[in-house]
This record gives C-alpha cells, structure tokens and sequence, in this order.
C-alpha cells in the first residue's frame, strides 16, 4: 500500500530518553513498563514493552529511544499505554529497539 507524504506527517514519531523501567508480570507476554520523557513539549509518557529477550531493567534507564507518540491511549491489562515504542524483529522474532546512533534532544520528531 503506498501512502501519501501528508499521511506519512500525520504519524508523530519522536525521541525519548527512558527514566524508569519496572517488571510488568501482568502482562500477557513477558514485558516491561517504561516511563520515557520526551522533553518539555510532550513530557513523560508510560508504555509496555515486549524487549525482556535483550534488555535487562538496569540498562534501560538512559536509553533514548523511538517512539509515536499521537496514538490513542491503550489499555494493556492494569496500566494505560500512553505510547508506541518502535523496534525491528532479530532473526528469532525478538524485539530489537530502534534509536539515535548518538545523543539527540528529547523530543525531537524524525523527519
């Protein structure tokens, strides 16, 4: 399906630093909740995540990452995800997370 450039504006995708990471054993699949700041336009945001396979807790925290951050709020057992971390499959399906290859100020949206 091909999409138009103003489409493709419609979708806000920014960068955010992770400030805290906690276990979330409510969830369906193994995950983590994420509180990730997006700077002083948008602030902090939660979300899940499905990346037990290769991230541990502690090294989360700091990690700038990828983020849409106009979706809908959705509910995911107890907790409201309030964005959509993006990341590619590895070979074995895991989540592998997408971010800068060098510092960048949060909030910034790609272009």
């Amino acid at each position: 399906m091909t999409i138009s450039f103003d489409d493709f504006l419609k979708v806000d995708i920014r960068i955010g630093t992770v400030v805290r990471a906690e276990p979330f054993p409510e969830a369906r699949s193994p995950a983590y909740r994420l509180w990730i700041d997006f700077g002083a336009e948008i602030g902090e945001r939660k979300t899940s995540a499905q990346i037990t396979r290769h991230y541990a807790l502690d090294a989360l925290a700091g990690r700038q990452v990828v983020a849409v951050v106009n979706f809908p709020a959705k509910q995911i057992g107890p907790m409201r995800s309030e964005v959509l971390v993006l990341g590619v499959p590895d070979e074995d399906g895991e989540v592998v997370l997408l971010g800068p290859s060098r510092k960048v100020p949060d909030g910034g949206r790609m272009y």
